[in-house]
């Protein structure tokens, strides 16, 4: 699956042009967001088995990406060395594959075949691509999808995420498809999932929301920011499935449209920066 931005460049191109002369910025360019589901076995429509994630990570090292953690496109706070194009992973629906521990010698450790597993690795085995990633997680969906289904270390796991560099969104409190809810249940869903991501990491703000089934609520201003009897919430960012391009760095809230996953399918894509003053 794959979201796309509208910001820098997206350098396709950078494949077996090793020896070209480096790449000036290119501000007006496109940010590739690849968003994944299930890390797992065997491949299909929603699952990337460990191998071909690798295989992800290690192609897009060759074609000159970069990681950057999707807080830092909306801050403009994109530091990349010359010559290399940033992308942006998501992982959406907190399943297990996406970040397990296995218990060795009575101690709980990183399972390797899991998404964080795998992406720590590859960045000590390729020093500069980061291990940047946004996971959009479901605090109260059924299992296995409730925070990456291991009761025991819910806490544990979104507090490495937050202390690791990573970053946790806010996906709905059970992935409810907004457009079939009004806006006492919209803004309920949103709030509560907030909610219980600050039970885990006190003080913790989801600055981004992905749209459950890229399904807008009747008003995206019930999403965007809002209050639920003493919590409040703000999106600096929605995200979505597919959608049109727009200028980069829009004054207003822009859609932006999606690319190919490394496996051929089509995926999200960042819609709104909606906190962005309009300038019409």
């Amino acid at each position: 699956m794959s979201r796309i931005l509208l910001l820098v460049a997206a350098g396709l191109l950078l494949a077996g042009a090793a020896s070209a002369e480096p790449l000036a910025p290119n501000e007006l360019g496109r940010v590739m967001i690849l968003e994944y589901h299930k890390i797992d076995r065997p491949e299909g429509r929603w699952t990337r088995t460990p191998e071909n994630f690798r295989r992800d990570l290690r192609a897009l090292w060759e074609r000159g990406y970069r990681l950057v953690a999707l807080n830092d496109y909306l801050d403009g706070a994109i530091r990349l060395p010359r010559g290399t194009s940033p992308v942006i992973l998501t992982f959406d629906d907190s399943s297990p594959g996406q970040f397990r521990y296995l218990e060795r010698n009575g101690d709980w450790v990183l399972d390797p075949d899991c998404a964080v597993g795998i992406l720590e690795a590859f960045e000590r085995e390729h020093p500069g691509f980061g291990h940047a990633a946004t996971f959009y997680v479901l605090p109260g969906a059924d299992r296995p999808n409730r925070l990456f289904d291991q009761p025991e270390l819910a806490t544990r796991k979104l507090q490495y995420l937050a202390s690791r560099g990573y970053e946790i969104g806010n996906h709905t409190l059970w992935h409810a498809t907004l457009s079939r809810y009004p806006e006492s249940v919209v803004r309920q869903q949103v709030a509560s999932a907030q909610d219980w991501i600050q039970r885990h990491v006190p003080g913790y703000r989801p600055r981004t929301l992905a749209l459950p089934m890229g399904a807008y609520p009747r008003e995206v201003a019930w999403v965007v920011a809002g209050q639920v009897d003493r919590s409040t919430y703000r999106h600096d960012a929605i995200l979505m499935v597919s959608g049109g391009p727009a200028p980069a760095r829009a004054p207003r809230a822009s859609t932006v449209s999606a690319s190919p996953h490394p496996s051929g399918r089509a995926g999200h894509c960042l819609l709104a920066r909606p906190l962005r003053p309009s300038s019409r």
